[in-house]
């Protein structure tokens, strides 16, 4: 099947932020909206543009995106219908930043919609002060995106912010394809990921969520009343102005969603009980935390040895997985893989996985794991702290202390990891993949996690199995010989664990 390839070409660029060269391409053409280009010399301060100006020039800036493009060149027609791809176009508009943080933007919102089951045609930004409140990127500049959808066959439109609902239809109205924001698209990838009867609960719950208040219609099927036999009045019962069928189906929607938060809830009293046994345990719990695709489940099957899903894609983890470590000196801990998280996680996401963050509130140790390799980590850094924060705002226990673990480092840029070994003092480097640096993430570990502070000599009777299993799994046993009447062990314990051997404890 033959595709054709659009060009990076792109369009008036403004200097409003007094970049020294264009960041979306070396080419400058008219944009055709009567604003001509600019060679990429800086301004001096006695002819810098007016306020005005370059509110006016930023209006025209719908430019394309180089890279973006993933069209399939070598498939042919029945297989691409095989496929059944989504073809979509992107389209974001850059308020703040620097243009490279415009860019990564866009090129994750891009990975997003790959992930989703998308190809994706194009990749557009405008510059802007703000979006806009009607069509998100402007009347004009919406006519100028349906003729890009028209060129490329595109059926999809995705935005990178999120819409209100008034601007979903506006822009849909105008190119005349669906239009989704980028909440819609992180909820939709969840969906399909969610495997859990907890989590696929959670994602239907930040669904309808998200839903309730963009339901809309075509013609009269959203408007019309709800009717019996007697005609217009609905009959016995139902006269008077009625139920539309829009009200009708936000009922059902407010219903199920009612319905869906008791059953978190019911779902959430099993998984305290069990949290509450690891912390009675005196175990210690290290969550690991981190962004989308940072290789959080690699770095926990390299510390554990166990086989856990590792995919390279974005939200790969969904629902938390825990598995039992040990140390170099014998003390046990446990590591918990949690759900990543990416820049402008959608609230309804937050919300409706509270519970499973959690996890996060009660560890002891947050290993929050970054992509070395990515061009942006420091970003990563700041989104992932933003949502801890707000999942740990409800609480009022203070956040658990954060180790940064940069993972990825056989694929990052040299001068990149050497800015980060100077900006992250205290971080470990790692490659989960090829077991560099494991060993040191080990050693630092053992120095961090608390030791048991208490010293005991018992002898433990043979019958008492039980205690000595404690022992072993929340202890550091220092010696230990076999007698006649039972084991003699001298450990640092926990208190918990010192009351409970007391009774045997000898001199």
């Amino acid at each position: 099947m033959t595709n054709t390839h659009h060009d990076s070409e792109s369009t008036t660029h403004t200097d409003s932020d007094h970049f020294d060269a264009d960041p979306f391409g070396s080419d400058h053409v008219d944009s055709g909206d009567g604003a001509s280009s600019y060679d990429d010399t800086s301004y001096g301060d006695s002819d810098r543009p007016s306020v005005g100006e370059m509110q006016l020039a930023e209006r025209s800036a719908l430019r394309r995106v180089a890279g973006l493009s993933t069209e399939l060149t070598d498939v042919t027609e029945v297989e691409y219908r095989q496929l059944r791809l989504e073809r979509v176009v992107l389209v974001g508009v850059w308020t703040h930043g620097t243009a490279e943080q415009a860019e990564s933007s866009m090129a994750e919102l891009a990975a997003l919609a790959e992930t989703a089951g998308s190809e994706v045609l194009e990749g557009l930004v405008q510059r802007r002060d703000r979006p806009d409140p009607a069509t998100y990127i402007g009347s004009g500049k919406a006519e100028e995106l349906r003729e890009v959808v028209l060129a490329t066959g595109a059926d999809t439109v995705i935005c990178d912010g999120e819409l209100t609902p008034a601007q979903l239809t506006a822009l849909e109205k105008v190119v005349k394809v669906k239009v989704i924001d980028r909440t819609a698209l992180i909820l939709d990838i969840f969906a399909q990921h969610a495997t859990s009867r907890e989590g696929k609960a959670q994602v239907a719950l930040a669904q309808m969520e998200y839903m309730l208040p963009r339901l809309r219609g075509w013609g009269e099927s959203m408007s019309r009343q709800a009717g019996g036999r007697a005609g217009s009045n609905g009959g016995v019962g139902l006269r008077g102005p009625g139920e539309t069928k829009i009200e009708t189906d936000r009922r059902r929607i407010r219903e199920r969603m009612a319905k869906l938060r008791r059953e978190i809830r019911g779902m959430k009293a099993a998984r305290d009980t069990k949290r509450t046994r690891r912390v009675a345990s005196s175990t210690p719990s290290v969550a690991i935390v981190g962004y989308t695709n940072a290789g959080k489940s690699s770095l926990l099957n390299a510390l554990t040895g166990s086989g856990v899903l590792v995919e390279n894609a974005l939200f790969a983890t969904l629902d938390p997985t825990s598995r039992k470590a040990a140390l170099d000196d014998g003390r046990e801990y446990i590591l918990t893989d949690t759900v990543g998280f990416v820049r402008h996680l959608p609230t309804q996401l937050v919300e409706a996985f509270r519970s499973t963050l959690e996890e996060v509130a009660d560890a002891d140790l947050l290993l929050h794991v970054v992509d070395g390799s990515d061009p942006l980590p420091t970003e990563q850094i700041k989104a992932v702290r933003e949502v801890i924060t707000e999942v740990l705002r409800e609480t009022d226990a203070p956040p658990p202390p954060e180790l940064i673990v940069v993972n990825k480092v056989d694929a990052a840029d040299p001068v990149v990891l050497t800015q980060l070994r100077g900006l992250l003092a205290d971080s470990v480097f790692v490659s989960a993949r090829t077991g560099e640096g494991i060993d040191k993430l080990r050693a630092t570990l053992a120095e961090v996690l608390v030791r048991p502070d208490i010293e005991i000599n018992a002898l433990v009777p043979y019958t008492r199995g039980d205690l000595m299993a404690r022992i072993h799994s929340d202890g550091q046993i220092l010696t230990s010989e076999h007698e006649d009447s039972g084991t003699r062990v001298r450990a640092r314990v926990p208190e918990a664990l010192a009351a409970a051997l007391s009774e045997y404890r000898v001199a």
